[in-house]
């Protein structure tokens, strides 16, 4: 099942979610390395990985004992073309999305 647009923007919507994106744009992280520069809660975190992975935009897997988040850059690709319909967006170029994700992190 596709990603509804709603579930997409409403993910990216929020700035400690792009933050997510932008350190998972690296590698693939433990849930617990992902939660670790983020005041608030394990299960607070885990709040925002399942709504990033209800968008499409990562996957998590169990490796052993360990949960891991994996970006999934092509989910994306649902709103580049709805946003490109107004003529105004290029296709998302992710070299220039994660030096703004990169740019606006809200984390030190």
């Amino acid at each position: 099942m596709t990603p509804s647009l709603d579930d997409i923007f409403a993910a990216l919507a929020d700035p400690t979610r792009r933050a997510i994106l932008s350190m998972l744009l690296e590698d693939d992280m433990a849930v617990t390395d992902v939660a670790e520069p983020f005041e608030m809660s394990l299960a607070a975190v885990s709040k925002h990985l399942v709504i990033l992975t209800k968008a499409g935009l990562i996957s998590q897997e169990k490796r052993g004992r360990v949960k891991w988040c994996k970006l999934e850059p092509d989910a994306m690709r649902t709103a580049s073309i709805w946003m490109q319909s107004f003529g105004q967006f290029e296709a998302i170029n992710l070299d220039a999305f994660e030096e703004y994700l990169q740019q606006n992190e809200l984390f030190g």
